[in-house]
């Protein structure tokens, strides 16, 4: 599990809740602090061929999603630049469990495989 200084902002905006992958929950955002973004690589999808980046967190340097970099799918465009965080890969500087709790405009849903 990836701790999170939840005092140290990872993310900036949840525009989805509703996104998933191979580990449960996911979280769709325009924009995210303290992670790096690795080498693109294409990787196929739930939802198509996607290319895609690996998101590592700054502190520890594990993966806790990715970036989308293109959609090859019209109707995925829409997730283009934006990045998604796996729920379970984060957890709270005491070791429980980290919980996006801030009000946030809901964007569709998916069902990505990272």
């Amino acid at each position: 599990m990836v701790v999170v200084d939840l005092w140290a902002e990872l993310y900036w905006y949840d525009e989805s809740k509703a996104f998933h992958c191979k580990h449960g929950r996911a979280y769709l955002f325009n924009k995210a602090v303290n992670v790096t973004v690795g080498i693109k690589e294409e990787r196929l999808m739930i939802t198509g061929m996607h290319t895609v980046s690996d998101i590592f967190c700054v502190g520890c340097g594990s993966i806790v999603g990715w970036k989308y970099d293109a959609a090859h799918e019209k109707a995925q465009k829409y997730k283009e630049g934006k990045i998604v965080l796996e729920r379970f890969k984060l957890t709270g500087p005491d070791g429980s469990r980290y919980w996006v709790t801030h009000d946030a405009h809901m964007g569709g849903s998916d069902a990505d495989d990272a």
